[in-house]
């Protein structure tokens, strides 16, 4: 018995690339397509994450993502490995270019019906108006749907081609092809995934976070200046080795999948030694980088416009896990223990750098919009959202 004959317009299986330049030309026009998609890719990247930064639950899903990203980079020792899912976020991203550009004369004609509306309501104008309003809107939404389902490039968005749309739209398995791919696409993102690992890495570093921060938010409810100071002075102690040791303990359970990283400093300590130098670099990139959102926590951040400063504190995260998780590549990689010099001179050098973020934390609190709440905005190492994001 004969197959069934393929869809005229089969979903997933991109056009057939058709390039009539000379090859430099051809060459030249791959490169800046190449980069052109990088550029979309992750600016999508960073602006999804930081909307997801700033709903609850969902943030989870960003600190995930994260964990994700230095955990591939550890496995892997390469830094291109922590892009994940780069190639989705640049089709979402042409998605969302094409349809904001598509959809201006919607928005155009929409003014218009209610301009129409403010001068004559219900007038013959103001029917026709909305008429148009409706047809335009259908149309852009079946030009969209029909360049998604053709692989969702550029030249589909440009060279719609409606004639083939409908002729798959008409055939007898296309539908059934199309929630397939749907079904493969969700199954993709892997959200549960995301969802588990950002929630066990959130669980994992409160461990590690709760007691020292206890103790500060206690120290600023003493009247007596003596009992603040030392509480205060305890708190920052265990907040130091709390901020020497999770960076390591987090990028250790995101190379493992297993809880009980958080429970083995032992290990993040055997680790920074074999690898002292890139150790130091990476606690670094990952203390420091976490202090320029502290500044964003001064005033309070209207609710409509709560992402926006998330962007800049996603640019600032990712890198610093990046470098984490190929800090602990290299570690892994290494057999042998550096001389004892060189492990000296990391900790030495790491000492600065734990004070100053320590220092900071504790005088946001005075400098927070949020009091003493802003304490609990650990974002270096809970969801990435400096604005009580949790």
């Amino acid at each position: 018995m004969s197959s069934p004959p393929a869809p005229p317009f089969p979903v997933g299986v991109n056009e057939p690339e058709k390039s009539t330049l000379p090859p430099p030309f051809a060459a030249l026009a791959a490169n800046v397509g190449r980069a052109v998609d990088s550029i979309v890719g992750v600016s999508t990247m960073i602006s999804v994450l930081a909307v997801i930064s700033a709903v609850p639950v969902l943030n989870l899903l960003s600190l995930g993502y994260l964990l994700e990203a230095s955990g591939r980079v550890a496995r892997s020792g390469r830094l291109r490995d922590g892009w994940v899912g780069l190639a989705g976020f640049t089709q979402l991203g042409k998605i969302f270019i094409a349809g904001w550009i598509a959809l201006l004369p919607a928005r155009l004609i929409h003014s218009f019906w209610r301009d129409a509306e403010l001068i004559g309501p219900n007038s013959a104008s103001s029917a026709v108006l909305r008429v148009v309003l409706i047809v335009v809107i259908l149309l852009t939404a079946l030009y969209l749907f029909g360049a998604v389902i053709r692989g969702g490039k550029w030249r589909h968005f440009l060279w719609p081609t409606p004639w083939r749309f409908f002729r798959w739209l008409g055939s007898e398995f296309s539908w059934n092809a199309f929630f397939q791919s749907l079904f493969a696409t969700l199954q993709g993102l892997r959200l549960l995934h995301f969802l588990r690992l950002g929630t066990l890495g959130f669980a994992g570093a409160a461990l590690w976070l709760v007691f020292p921060v206890s103790i500060l938010m206690t120290a600023s409810g003493f009247a007596n200046p003596g009992i603040s100071f030392l509480l205060s002075l305890l708190g920052s102690l265990f907040l130091a080795v709390s901020a020497l040791y999770l960076p390591f303990l987090q990028t250790r359970f995101a190379l493992t999948g297993k809880f009980g990283e958080f429970l083995d400093p032992l290990a993040a300590r055997l680790a920074f030694g074999r690898a002292p130098v890139a150790s130091c670099l990476a606690l670094t990139a990952t203390l420091l980088f976490a202090l320029p959102p502290y500044l964003l926590k001064v005033e309070l951040t209207p609710s409509e416009v709560a992402w926006l400063p998330n962007v800049f504190f996603v640019l600032c995260l990712f890198p610093a896990r990046l470098l984490l998780g190929w800090a602990l590549s290299r570690s892994e990689c290494r057999e042998s223990t550096p001389r004892r010099i060189s492990r000296w001179v990391a900790h030495l050098a790491a000492l600065p750098v734990v004070a100053t973020y320590v220092f900071f934390v504790w005088i946001s609190q005075y400098l927070s919009w949020h009091g003493t709440l802003g304490l609990i905005e650990q974002h270096a190492f809970l969801v990435p959202s400096p604005l009580l994001g949790l």
